[in-house]
């Protein structure tokens, strides 16, 4: 009868470990039998319960996940065939191989069209499971209202046939994860081990001084993670609070002596008087110039009532704006980002009374409030704390106090110190 011939490869899964080294599948192996083992399932395969709870997938994201992994078999059973072939396409993959994964991820509902609800869960689960923000801050804002202004960047120029749910196109979600990067990088990086800092989880620690009233920060903890998706790794450690108008009072010249000793980059935040909340990020110190300055890192961005971020297009260099006691019409005193003078993406005047946004070629901006002319009601600034510097050979040099002696102060302020020793 001659001799028994092995079963033939699933091309598919040939074709995907070429994706990978050989180290990397030896430990793709291992992390299956590791899993495998806890399924009760003779180490054949690994349950939805297991790769749920090792992933910190849950509910409905977690559901779909495990769908699109098993290839929607439904036989509750997911080989290691099945984990390196999706993690071939949804981590190794081109762009477009990536993104169609992610699009079809966010379909948690099953049904072939991503709606308005199906992003509900998908931000739900992010806040609730993944970051772990569950709405227990004492704010104004619910966490509905939170999540709410993540689905307002969203386009739905699509309908579901027979249903009543405008849907979502592949064009509208590359959009959608344009003016989300934080959004972009976490849905990219899910099967990655919760623990290992996958990209896109990361929250700035935002160090306020205690006697400040919590409640008065309009820079809420999903904000800065919203912020933060434009940054790198380094960039989002600790922000510090360095200038706030209802305690320092809506003055200029406060403001720049209260940011006078921070090197670093920062990020403004404006509340206007009708309730838009939006800023930029100002990559180089705000000091006194006749020009424009700055660099590509600088962009604006609106947290309120819908999340975006406007990066560089590279149509000028008109980035950042300070100008400090100029008695010149064409010099406004003031701080701004992008446009043109007298016709800023955003600008405050001297007078930290009013200000400005347009239309900006510069980031591609929208006006960023609901009229061209602002009235600030509430203004913040943030010290961005970049990372520690190494040595020669890669070593951080010193504890986090010994590097940052300057911030002794504000830790024992925020309780923070003793922790840190």
């Amino acid at each position: 009868m001659g001799n028994a011939q092995s079963p033939p490869s699933n091309p598919r899964y040939v074709s995907a470990t070429r994706a990978f080294t050989p180290k990397e599948l030896e430990d793709l192996k291992s992390l299956f039998n590791h899993l495998a083992a806890q399924s009760q399932s003779n180490a054949k395969y690994v349950s939805p319960s297991v790769f749920q709870s090792y992933f910190r997938l849950h509910g409905p994201l977690g559901k779909r996940m495990f769908d699109l992994v098993t290839q929607e078999r439904k036989d509750q059973t997911l080989t290691f065939e099945d984990l390196v072939v999706a993690k071939a396409s949804y981590e190794k993959g081109t762009k477009d191989e990536i993104e169609e994964f992610i699009f079809r991820l966010l379909d948690v509902s099953g049904d072939n069209f991503v709606g308005r609800s199906d992003l509900e869960s998908v931000m739900n689960a992010i806040f609730n499971d993944i970051l772990c923000i569950k709405g227990s801050e004492d704010r104004s804002s619910s966490h509905q209202d939170i999540v709410n202004i993540f689905l307002n960047t969203a386009n739905f120029s699509g309908h579901n046939e027979g249903g009543t749910e405008e849907t979502m196109s592949f064009e509208d979600f590359r959009s959608w994860c344009a003016h989300l990067p934080s959004v972009r990088k976490l849905l990219g990086s899910l099967l990655l081990p919760s623990d290992s800092g996958r990209p896109g989880s990361q929250i700035p620690i935002l160090l306020t001084l205690k006697a400040i009233d919590p409640n008065i920060i309009l820079l809420r903890k999903e904000y800065a993670w919203h912020i933060g998706g434009a940054l790198t790794q380094h960039e989002l450690e600790d922000w510090k609070l360095l200038y706030h108008s209802a305690v320092n009072g809506l003055s200029f010249n406060t403001f720049l002596g209260n940011i006078s000793n921070h090197a670093g980059p920062t990020v403004l935040v404006i509340r206007d008087k009708e309730g838009n909340i939006y800023g930029g990020y100002a990559s180089q110190p705000w000091e006194r110039h006749a020009d424009f300055y700055g660099d590509m890192k600088c962009f604006l961005f609106q947290l309120n009532p819908k999340a975006s971020i406007f990066r560089p297009t590279g149509a000028n260099s008109n980035l950042q704006w300070c100008a400090i006691n100029f008695s010149s019409e064409d010099i406004p005193n003031g701080i701004g980002f992008g446009g043109r003078v007298n016709h800023f993406g955003l600008f405050l005047s001297a007078n930290f009374d009013q200000g400005h946004t347009f239309t900006c070629s510069t980031f591609g901006s929208p006006c960023l409030s609901n009229t061209n002319r602002i009235l600030p009601e509430v203004i913040e600034c943030w010290g961005v704390t970049q990372g520690a510097l190494q040595d020669k050979n890669g070593a951080l040099k010193g504890t986090v106090l010994e590097r940052f002696k300057e911030d002794r102060h504000m830790l024992n302020m925020v309780g923070l110190a003793n922790s840190s020793e």
